[in-house]
């Protein structure tokens, strides 16, 4: 269980809504402020909790809470950084999910000793299905990293890995579901072609692609023998895997997969 202490969040997009969901869920009463500069996205977080101190200013939020979240776009970090670093001591903990800005660039724009954990979850957090990975910056230390894992676990699950290894988690889980999205549609697009209704096809394109990653999950055996077990000699799956490979689909992937690495490197300025 989480022991919850003050979490003042810098954003209030979805993707702090739904830690602060799971930061609830645990906790009722647990103490969350969060900082929005849109007015009509305060007015929504005030209606549907009431119990969360909604407010504008990122100072105010973070003087108050004892952990941080940046919860901002990485072309926003220099500005929100300046804002809150008068306030900011190393008796608090910032955790940041800004893709692509290093822990050194944080904590290089706030007090000397500032307690820093980089972040990067992805958006199926929004349903408690997040993935997670969580690394030290150069002050934190192993109770605060335990903290940060507790917290994201709420939405999923958390692993840790150095620091060097964020760009590829953005690459593989951070950007991943809309690799994913991208493979039902084109699924539920080729039952479509094949006959099938659109609403029939969505559907069982989509569950194919949750019955499987759960299998691999609740299994825990590698994807390649899943793949043999549902692949008969001279059967329809192996010509369909042999359309794949003619059209270099795991080449393609990875291709992805890299492609959106070298963004979050480049977002860094690296």
């Amino acid at each position: 269980m989480v022991t919850i202490r003050k979490i003042a969040f810098i954003g209030g997009g979805n993707m702090a809504e739904a830690i602060m969901r799971g930061l609830l869920r645990e906790d009722d009463s647990a103490g969350i402020c969060v900082a929005e500069i849109n007015p009509k996205r305060r007015d929504e977080l005030t209606a549907l909790y009431p119990n969360v101190r909604i407010v504008a200013n990122a100072a105010e939020a973070a003087e108050w809470g004892d952990v941080v979240i940046l919860a901002i776009k990485p072309q926003q970090a220099a500005t929100v950084l300046d804002l809150i670093e008068p306030v900011v001591t190393p008796g608090k903990l910032v955790i940041s999910i800004m893709a692509g800005i290093p822990s050194s660039k944080i904590e290089a724009n706030l007090v000397p000793g500032c307690r820093v954990i980089r972040a990067m979850p992805n958006t199926p957090a929004l349903i408690g299905a997040g993935a997670t990975a969580v690394c030290t910056g150069r002050k934190a230390s192993a109770e605060d990293l335990d903290l940060a894992r507790q917290i994201f676990a709420l939405v999923g699950i958390a692993v840790s890995v150095e620091e060097k290894l964020m760009d590829a988690v953005t690459g593989l889980s951070g950007s991943g579901p809309a690799y994913v999205f991208t493979f039902i549609e084109a699924l539920s697009d080729a039952g479509v072609k094949n006959g099938l209704p659109r609403d029939v096809a969505a559907q069982l394109a989509a569950q194919t692609v949750l019955g499987a990653a759960r299998m691999v999950v609740e299994t825990g055996e590698h994807p390649s023998l899943l793949k043999e077990k549902v692949t008969s000699p001279g059967g329809t799956t192996i010509a369909a895997l042999h359309a794949l490979e003619s059209g270099a689909f795991r080449g393609v992937v990875m291709d992805a997969v890299e492609a959106a690495c070298l963004k979050s490197k480049e977002l860094a300025g690296r």
